[in-house]
């Protein structure tokens, strides 16, 4: 199918006029204006009366232009009108007011400021702004204008030069935002892209209202198909330049291992809006549109809703997980003053850059989004968590993008860097640590922390303390510092809106994991265990029925219900264990760094970004490895276990964080070395090589709750380092290779 989708790219395309409507093209690119015939005249009021009518493809409330004699004018199509219906509009010949009535359907009075604009200025239609916006204009490109060189347009009553945009053309249509326009004055148009139109024939299978998916410019996109439209109808629709003209520079052998093996799973693609979301595929390229839950297909995204728009200040709000078509991410970062940093383009080409890169990369928009200024942040040692929330919490959004000076009261010294790394692994290791109660280690992964869902027991402002490390966690990677503290998994995915799926609940806990699957094995007899939608807490010495959906402990649990019930469970220990505490923990990570910033990491870059490199010794790596399968007998003498070292040895320092994130489940080591890591229930479980045959598996495979990796016996030193770069890396998608 997807050979079908890319054809329409190849041929007619029409240039955009209207970001909704598609208008009959006049031989000069440009649809006709109606003609306006002259009704009556009233000399004594000084008004005149004129029927027009409603051009083809206007809906009602949008604006046309009509020709009154040697003036253009402006009117607004009545509700219930269509095309070809006739129109009256009263004149004002002393004043730019139009007064319309819609004849025979009743009064519907209103008045337009007559404009004469440029012959290739068209006013977008009300419905079609952005938020924010009280009025936009399509501007068509003039011939011989390029990229980046002004032209003149008349709009409103202003001459306004306008800047071509890179990748613009003679003929092609952008949009420009009146509250950017300065009479004389040079601009960029902005918050809407320029786009082309494309024609489509509509898939077999897509439903009206479902997306399906085509290639632009070599990226995936996905379209929505109109509500009206079947399938084989042909369609039209706007597609922002970007996408057709993709930069063709080289990507990361990471991105490029990613793209060449990527399998029927969850991608993040890009809307025909510019907003990412991620969809899954079919191996034709079909959007999977399931709509029961199952445990193999199923994810859902963190989704970040505001109920406030505080600007600067403290903005409130609450998570949620929700399927992905309803979790979607802006694709451009702007300042404070609204000027546009990085657009689409810029954010997918970082996407597939090698990792070192990615972090200059954000380190440079860090610094784009650096607000002038400094702020001195005060804190007693011996008080250092106390101090440093009151310090922080009481600072805007803007001031948390200032420059920070840490001083240590009652301590000498200037602060020329040392003290602020120092005050950052000093506060992130009292926020994690374990036994002040806001977080506890994860059962499958004593060297990761998960958050501790009786957290409000322990501390009643426990609520400000989670806004509070947000903030400090944005902070440290606004700053490039350091955070004392390793997540689990799926923490990091929810930071970044990364689907999580039933398959992480084994991250969290293995044993509730095994024991839901035995649960779907049951199929008819789930019904003998006589369970509901309810799940049993102990928090503290205090036990808690928790219901898992709205009246749950009268919803028993059947064979029909079976998936639903799966799914409540997912949910609850996913988020809903917690959803206070991560709300107020993801606000203030947001309270410093914009969401579209973030998208260029996958969940295990983020690890590394937080919490850096640790300090790998290959010796005590070696030397606390057991061997088992296969391998047992010779350990690290078997040929492919030579090879496997040697491989790992060449590895930088990203690669071997990126195998230990694949085996045991995070880059950290524990800081007495290999012989300390732990498995699930806090026994020591040393680094593990299993030896299995090709016929069981192709690619290595983990299992992190037990620090295992099960290498295949291969034939060559070749195959081993292909397979494993390619297991490690796919590790980031959230699937495996099979």
């Amino acid at each position: 199918m997807m050979d079908n989708l890319r054809r329409p790219f190849s041929g007619k395309f029409w240039r955009r006029s209207s970001p909704s409507t598609s208008n009959n093209n006049s031989s000069s690119g440009r649809t006709a204006r109606p003609s306006a015939s002259a009704t009556s005249q009233n000399d004594a009021a000084n008004e005149a009366t004129f029927q027009i009518t409603i051009p083809d493809n206007v809906q009602p409330g949008e604006i046309f232009q009509a020709a009154v004699g040697d003036r253009i004018v402006r009117v607004r199509c009545p509700d219930g009108a269509r095309p070809g219906r006739s129109l009256q509009i009263t004149i004002k010949l002393d004043s730019n007011d139009i007064n319309q009535s819609n004849g025979g359907m009743g009064s519907s009075h209103g008045s337009e400021e007559m404009l004469k604009d440029s012959e290739n200025v068209t006013r977008i239609p009300d419905k079609d702004l952005a938020p924010g916006e009280t009025s936009a204009f399509s501007v068509e490109i003039p011939k011989g204008v390029g990229e980046e060189q002004d032209f003149s347009v008349r709009i409103n009553g202003e001459t306004i030069n306008v800047k071509c945009p890179k990748g613009g053309k003679a003929g092609m249509s952008i949009r420009v935002n009146p509250s950017t326009l300065k009479s004389g004055k040079s601009i960029y148009p902005n918050n809407q892209p320029e786009t082309q139109r494309f024609e489509v024939i509509v898939p077999s299978g897509v439903e009206p209202g479902k997306p399906f998916t085509l290639i632009a410019g070599g990226v995936r996109v996905l379209v929505t198909c109109p509500r009206n439209a079947v399938c084989g109808q042909r369609i039209q629709f706007d597609l922002p330049i970007e996408l057709v003209n993709q930069s063709n520079e080289p990507k990361s052998e990471v991105a490029q291992i990613k793209l060449s093996y990527d399998k029927d799973g969850w991608t993040r693609t890009v809307r025909a809006d510019l907003k990412f979301q991620w969809a899954r595929f079919d191996e034709r390229g079909n959007v999977d549109q399931q709509s029961r839950f199952d445990t193999d297909r199923s994810a859902y995204v963190l989704k970040l809703d505001y109920l406030n728009d505080n600007r600067t200040g403290m903005r409130q709000g609450h998570v949620s997980l929700v399927t992905p078509e309803n979790g979607v991410v802006d694709s451009n970062i702007t300042s404070v003053d609204g000027r546009v940093l990085a657009s689409y383009s810029d954010i997918a080409s970082a996407q597939t850059k090698e990792y070192n890169d990615k972090v200059n990369w954000f380190r440079g928009k860090c610094k784009e989004l650096a607000i002038e200024g400094g702020m001195r942040i005060e804190v007693r040692r011996d008080y250092i968590r106390i101090d440093s929330i009151r310090a922080i919490m009481s600072l805007s959004r803007n001031q948390l993008r200032q420059r920070w000076q840490i001083v240590y009261k009652g301590e000498a010294g200037l602060d020329a860097g040392g003290l602020t790394r120092d005050w950052f692994l000093q506060v992130t290791k009292a926020m994690f640590d374990p036994d002040m109660g806001l977080w506890q280690t994860s059962e499958t992964n004593q060297m990761c922390l998960q958050i501790n869902p009786a957290s409000g027991i322990i501390d009643d402002g426990h609520l400000l303390c989670f806004r509070f490390l947000g903030r400090i966690m944005g902070k440290a990677m606004f700053a490039g510092e350091l955070v004392k503290g390793h997540m689990v998994n799926h923490l990091y995915k929810h930071l970044l809106g990364w689907p999580v799926m039933f398959n992480d609940l084994k991250d969290i806990d293995d044993e509730y994991y095994n024991n839901l699957k035995k649960t779907i094995n049951m199929g008819a007899d789930v019904e003998h265990i006589c369970a509901d939608f309810t799940t049993a807490e102990e928090f503290l010495d205090t036990k808690k029925t928790v219901e898992l959906v709205e009246n749950g402990a009268e919803i028993d649990v059947t064979e029909d219900n079976l998936p639903e019930y799966i799914e409540a469970c997912l949910k609850y220990r996913l988020l809903g264990r917690y959803q206070a505490q991560l709300s107020a923990l993801i606000l203030g990570f947001y309270d410093v760094l914009p969401e579209p910033l973030l998208t260029i990491f996958d969940f295990q870059e983020l690890e590394m970004l937080m919490c850096g490199f640790e300090t790998i010794e290959m010796d005590d790596w070696m030397g606390n490895t057991v061997y088992t399968g296969q391998y047992r007998e010779k350990g690290s003498n078997h040929e492919v276990c030579v090879w496997f070292w040697e491989v790992v040895s060449e590895y930088d320092e990203e690669m071997k964080a990126r195998l230990l994130q694949f085996v045991t489940g995070t880059s950290g080591v524990p800081s007495t070395g290999f012989g300390s890591l732990q498995g699930y229930g806090g026994a020591i479980k040393k680094f593990t090589i299993m030896g299995v045959g090709l016929d069981s598996c192709v690619y290595p495979k983990s299992h992190t709750c037990f620090n295992r990796i099960d290498l295949p016996v291969y034939g060559t030193k070749d195959e081993l380092e292909e397979k494993l770069k390619i297991a490690v890396t796919m590790c980031s998608t959230g699937f495996e290779i099979e």
